[in-house]
């Protein structure tokens, strides 16, 4: 099994930023993608960025490319995601996750999940 707490959520006014975390634990695997997700009330789950944790590949939402930044510290265990110039559309819980051997964009191909934190933009 793999665990999956994320961190950093909060309040912010448009235009701030805020850096969510998600350290891991657990189970390894040889190769895997690890990603950020959002889901907003009355929507469902969508892609918001993701990594390659063996190259460091990252790909993004067309809705956050070049405001968000995923990265990963592989000696801690820990993704981050650095969010700027955040926009009230960007509220919602955010979630980490790890598919193992994929590095897709498709919440379905996620194994593991955290619990989520709370990312609230103002206006």
């Amino acid at each position: 099994q793999v665990q999956l707490v994320e961190s950093g959520g909060g309040l912010v006014q448009a235009g701030g930023s805020l850096r969510l975390s998600c350290v891991a634990s657990g189970r390894t695997f040889s190769s895997y993608g690890m990603g950020w997700f959002r889901q907003a009330p009355g929507k469902e789950r969508e892609f918001v960025a993701l990594i390659s944790w063996i190259d460091g590949s990252t790909y993004y939402a067309d809705s956050v490319k070049g405001r968000f930044t995923i990265s990963r510290d592989n000696a801690k265990n820990t993704l981050y995601l650095q969010m700027n110039s955040l926009k009230p559309e960007d509220t919602a819980v955010y979630y980490c996750a790890v598919s193992p051997g994929r590095v897709v964009r498709s919440p379905t191909a996620y194994d593991y999940w955290g619990q989520g934190t709370q990312v609230t933009v103002s206006s």
